[in-house]
């Protein structure tokens, strides 16, 4: 971060300074256990923390000043009346002097991927800074944007959101120069209540553009694009990619594989080292960011066939004898079904036994139950021999599974991962092909460190 005085901070975020506010500030920290010299300390309260419980430890660690919303002792300390809204504050502030571009991607599914398959492929180029982890809330986007030192040219973020109204408060502190929708689908339905409210939030992203700014969507899903149509305004001048015809950014000749995607953009080959047809949208989507930053298709073949895997999405592992696809970050129908979708090309003898470790899907709100149901024929459709459920949920989808195979389709119910996690050593054998998935609240990453205890 470039260095600004405290007194400049208090200004921009409209607090109260108390104490000596001489000197400067080079960082921003909201835990005090990663705080640094010259930090200044957020305090916010969380459902199960508040950071002004911490404002010593942060001195002690070396921060020059806190910003708080409640009476502290210490200083310099900068009250406020909403840390949250003055760290947003700052970060609009910062975004607007720093000079950088800024890549702002939302969707449904592949917010993560894409961001990470951008930030490969453009730092060839470019430097360029991105969003530590899933860092794409309130609290995580402007950390990101701050993050950025002064060489930083380009920052690429992730916008999230649980309920109506997220994206645009966050659109309008990363104004951002390129705005991305990578998909729409059922996910988060607690807080939205259907499809036509997740596509008017998503779209929302468009509300913070900068003038000059471009809007790039998935044009293979028909209700986003025409949403986008009828809705004018910024989003009235938007490109698209996807696999459709007509699309701005399309991929041709698609092959899928049990390691990785082959596809033609443009009459040039295209090789993904990611498994599964939804990297393909991925990579369609990072294409279309780094060809506003002026690489040509030529470019980005090259960079991307050396593209890492991500950690917990569609993460392919060799555990032993076993092949394990950790896909366990996070889960709704449609990311399922693409996770089912890579499971079946991973076999490519058609004899090792097919399993699936599947979690709860969270946030569903009152469709929770027809949407669990719905998988079941999906998951005998893709020939799973072995179904290990964890929660309350999962288990309506093992038993529409059990209902719609016709085969012997074994299921294995469970109330938590651990419980699950000590059943492995008996229900897994040598050879199995294993999906792991399920949203955060069922942390099935236990799962797959128990199989490598087991397996390696």
């Amino acid at each position: 971060m470039k260095e600004i005085s405290i007194k400049d901070l208090a200004r921009i975020i409209n607090a109260e300074p108390a104490g000596d506010a001489g000197d400067s500030v080079v960082g921003v920290s909201t835990d005090s256990r990663t705080v640094k010299p010259a930090d200044c300390f957020f305090g916010i309260a969380g459902d199960s923390f508040d950071g002004h419980n911490y404002v010593k430890e942060a001195f002690a660690k070396g921060a020059v000043c806190a910003v708080v919303s409640k009476d502290v002792e210490g200083g310099p300390i900068l009250k406020v009346d909403d840390t949250i809204k003055a760290l947003g504050d700052f970060a609009r502030h910062y975004r607007r002097q720093a000079g950088y571009k800024v890549v702002a991607i939302t969707g449904s599914v592949g917010k993560t991927t894409t961001r990470q398959i951008t930030y490969h492929v453009l730092s060839r180029h470019y430097r360029v800074s991105q969003a530590k982890k899933n860092f794409n809330n309130q609290i995580g986007l402007p950390l990101t944007l701050l993050d950025a030192d002064e060489e930083t040219q380009i920052v690429v973020a992730e916008l999230g959101t649980n309920s109506p109204g997220e994206i645009a408060y966050l659109t309008r502190i990363a104004l951002p120069d390129v705005a991305v929708i990578t998909s729409v689908c059922s996910a988060h339905l607690e807080g939205f209540g259907g499809l036509q409210t997740i596509i008017e939030e998503k779209l929302s992203i468009s509300e913070g553009l900068q003038p000059d700014g471009v809007f790039i969507i998935n044009g293979d899903f028909d209700q986003l694009v025409s949403a986008c149509k009828a809705k004018g305004g910024e989003t009235a001048r938007f490109y698209t990619f996807g696999k459709s015809d007509g699309c701005d950014y399309q991929a041709r000749n698609i092959t899928n594989t049990g390691f990785g995607s082959s596809f033609t953009i443009d009459g040039t080959q295209v090789y993904l080292p990611l498994v599964g047809p939804g990297n393909v949208d991925n990579a369609l989507a990072a294409w279309a960011i780094c060809s506003q930053f002026g690489l040509s298709v030529h470019d980005f073949a090259q960079a991307v066939k050396t593209q890492p895997p991500v950690s917990m999405r569609a993460e392919l592992l060799q555990i032993g004898t076993l092949i394990v696809l950790n896909d366990c970050y996070n889960a709704n129908p449609a990311s399922i079904r693409n996770a089912l979708d890579i499971l079946i090309n991973l076999d490519s003898t058609g004899k090792r036994r097919l399993v699936f470790i599947c979690g709860d899907m969270a946030e569903l709100g009152r469709q929770t139950e027809r949407l669990h149901a719905e998988l079941g024929p999906s998951i005998a459709g893709a020939g799973v021999q072995l179904l290990m459920t964890v929660g309350k949920y999962a288990k309506i989808t093992a038993e529409a599974a059990k209902t719609s195979a016709d085969y012997d389709l074994q299921t294995k119910c469970f109330d938590d991962t651990l419980s699950a996690c000590n059943n492995l050593k008996d229900s897994i054998k040598d050879y199995d092909i294993i999906l792991v998935k399920g949203s955060r609240t069922a942390k099935l990453e236990m799962a797959v460190e128990r199989l490598k205890q087991l397996f390696s």
